[in-house]
């Protein structure tokens, strides 16, 4: 039964994930780069490469997903050497365009490569959705150390330039590379910006330079290709100092020109990382400024992977910042459509994709006050979403993070209470590491989970902290945020038993709560909308950007059961005929999904109140019941 319901499952999947490519086809680079210009806009952008094991690639896709909510103006990944990571680089532009929804740009090499092998890669990256390359001839394959043409007829950058534009006319956004100290191989420097205008007249839309380190250097190379007739943008690359040693392999690789201020620095500091990476932020953000000062609007990012470095560099330059207008605003770029929308229900905070995916069919989106212009239903939740996909296709990784089996209840609690302490990096509920709001209320989490209550969402209490504050903060300056204690738990039967008995004792609580068979309990007999998150600013409305309601809630509790099948499938491998695989492990989260109920708990008291003690008199009375049977049994 496992590897029929496997077999179904897969093609709904193969079918769901074609219907979602040809929504998430983007548009070309250039475009969204001429109109950042013309308006006067900053941007950035990332690059990435594929990393050797899978989980390596699985932590790539958790921090590219991560980066994305920076809102990049597009990612890039690399192209091994000699071709010698073409399936890797297409299957990661397709997760990169489809599940994490960011505009990707595919690195093409022409080293070592025969045609049919780019046409089939061109052909590949059309079919994922991908609109922009970036064409390169590419470093000579590992041990080797002069380019060879493989007679492909290939010998340039510029050879692959116009084959492109031959066989796909102009539906590619094509970029090449720029050497602001002139390429290597070049006879000379004038000789190399030739070169590059005949790439930009072959059909090139935009240029991304070679890291350097003089800023000096990437200022005259602009005003020589602008005086050499080459028009299109030049972005310009930066490359952050993360460590010593990786800083003087790269610059020595590239024979990278480096002022002898920054040698000296480095010199000082050379054996202490920590220290040699904070003045790689310093430089990098002081380079940018002289960037920007000289009239460029785009910075492109060799991240190696890495996020800190870049993320601290964009926050010095104010690109990014800690309050957003809207709490949940700052995670994803909204289509015109949605600029005005500005209240959601809680339930989907750590699946805001999911939201949007299951509410981008709406004519119109809550303005003001949930319900005001709320279209009546949300689309079908299918199980098998972009982002699940994502999770399937790592089966490996994630029974390294939710136990390779389950023995009893016992096991998946343990799950719970490491995602808290943040040893486990995901849950299926939450696709990123706890919230930074949640530290405050870490230890309530942790004792919560420890105690059998499956926490998925949460938020504490405020009482009108500064609109400013880095953590809470939101809407502007000089305004005050407020927030309602909320928690969202699977809980047992057994509990949930005693929570009924003794809710009453808690008038300020509210409470919504359903079971896989829809037993439905809540305490309010209407559909009213419960205000959780509010901010007050000068000259304006309350503005209320979180809400639980009832009609929501019902959708969100076929999508939170339906979560635990991520869950259920890796314990079952559809290449064994042996059924019995992991069946108690399966049959454990099973019991759960089958038998807990979803409940959420709002204490409205936000000023003095805690959502805890319910739960204390809930654990402390069912240690009483025990102890009471535990006697009569003596």
């Amino acid at each position: 039964d496992l590897k029929k319901s496997y077999k179904s499952s897969l093609f709904h999947l193969s079918l769901f994930f074609f219907l979602k490519l040809l929504l998430y086809t983007m548009s070309k680079i250039i475009d969204c780069i001429c109109e950042k210009i013309e308006n006067k806009d900053h941007f950035f952008s990332f690059e990435y490469f594929p990393p050797k094991t899978d989980k390596g690639l699985q932590n790539l896709f958790l921090r590219v997903d991560k980066m994305s909510l920076l809102k990049p103006l597009w990612v890039d990944i690399t192209w091994g050497a000699g071709g010698s990571t073409t399936e890797k680089t297409l299957q990661i532009c397709k997760t990169f365009q489809s599940v994490i929804g960011v505009n990707t740009m595919m690195h093409l090499t022409c080293t070592n490569i025969k045609k049919e092998e780019i046409y089939d890669a061109l052909i590949k990256a059309k079919e994922y959705g991908v609109r922009n390359i970036l064409a390169l001839r590419g470093d000579p394959p590992k041990g080797q150390n002069d380019w060879v043409s493989c007679g492909s007829g290939f010998e340039h950058a510029i050879d692959l330039v116009k084959y492109i534009r031959e066989e796909f006319g102009d539906y590619f956004c094509i970029a090449v590379a720029g050497y602001p100290e002139g390429h290597t191989d070049a006879e000379s420097y004038e000789q190399d910006l030739m070169y590059l205008k005949e790439k930009v007249d072959a059909g090139a839309d935009f240029v991304v330079t070679q890291l350097f380190y003089d800023v000096d250097i990437f200022v005259k190379y602009l005003d020589d290709c602008i005086e050499a007739g080459i028009n299109c943008p030049v972005i310009p690359g930066i490359m952050p100092i993360q460590t010593y040693n990786g800083f003087k392999r790269m610059t020595g690789f590239c024979k990278t020109k480096v002022p002898q201020f920054i040698l000296d620095d480095l010199e000082e500091i050379k054996d202490n990382d920590a220290d040699v990476k904070v003045y790689g932020v310093e430089l990098a953000t002081k380079m940018c400024n002289t960037l920007l000062d000289n009239g460029i609007f785009g910075l492109h990012f060799y991240t190696l992977n890495l996020e800190k470095a870049t993320i601290n560099i964009l926050k010095q330059l104010e690109f990014i910042c800690s309050s957003s207008e809207i709490p949940w605003k700052n995670k994803f770029s909204l289509p015109k459509s949605r600029t005005k929308e500005d209240v959601r229900p809680v339930y989907w905070k750590s699946r805001w994709k999911s939201y949007v995916q299951r509410t981008e069919d709406w004519d119109d989106y809550p303005n003001g006050r949930w319900g005001d212009s709320r279209s009546p239903a949300f689309a079908p939740f299918d199980e098998y979403d972009l982002k699940n996909f994502l999770y399937s296709d790592k089966t490996e990784y994630l029974r390294e993070q939710w136990k390779s089996s389950i023995d009893s209840v016992s096991d998946v609690v343990d799950v719970f209470v490491e995602y808290i302490n943040g040893s486990v990096q995901c849950l299926p509920w939450n696709e990123n590491q706890l919230d930074l709001e949640s530290n405050s209320i870490k230890q309530n989490l942790l004792f919560l989970n420890q105690n059998g209550f499956l926490t998925i969402n949460s938020q504490p209490k405020l009482n009108g902290i500064d609109s400013a504050d880095p953590t809470h903060g939101w809407g502007g300056p000089n305004g005050f945020i407020y927030q309602k204690s909320y928690v969202e738990c699977f809980i047992s039967k057994e509990d949930f038993d005693i929570f009924l008995n003794v809710i009453e004792k808690y008038p300020t609580l509210t409470y919504q709560s359903i079971n896989i068979k829809d037993d439905l309990h809540t305490s309010s007999k209407t559909n009213t909308t419960n205000a959780l998150t509010w901010g007050i600013f000068p000259g304006k409305e309350v503005i209320q950007p979180t809400v639980c309601d009832l009609d929501s809630f019902l959708y969100w509790k076929e999508e939170a059961f339906c979560l635990w099948n991520i869950w259920k499938r890796i314990y079952n491998d559809p290449n064994n005929d042996d059924s019995d695989i992991h069946q108690r492990s399966f049959d454990v989260i099973s019991e759960i999904q089958n038998n807990y109920y979803l409940l959420n708990v709002v204490e409205n008291n936000f000023v003095t109140g805690t959502v805890l003690n319910i739960f204390v008199e809930i654990i402390n009375t069912k240690n009483q019941i025990n102890k009471n049977k535990n006697n009569k049994n003596a």
